[in-house]
């Protein structure tokens, strides 16, 4: 497993840390599902991607919580 790591500005974390608490995950979990929607479907925008990521993956994510 890679682990990546970036630097971004604090009103940008500020609002992915909001996004994440308003869909009841961390940040991290956030990104994640994130990311593997871009790779998985590039054609989503990217809260339609978070949407369709989270849903699809809702269970898991609960088990996880």
């Amino acid at each position: 497993m890679t682990t990546l790591s970036l630097t971004i500005d604090d009103q940008k974390a500020a609002v992915l840390e909001d996004k994440a608490k308003r869909c009841g995950l961390t940040t991290e979990t956030l990104l994640l599902a994130s990311i593997d929607n871009l790779i998985t479907d590039p054609a989503l925008d990217f809260e339609n991607a978070m949407k369709h990521v989270l849903s699809k993956n809702h269970e898991l994510y609960q088990r996880l919580a």
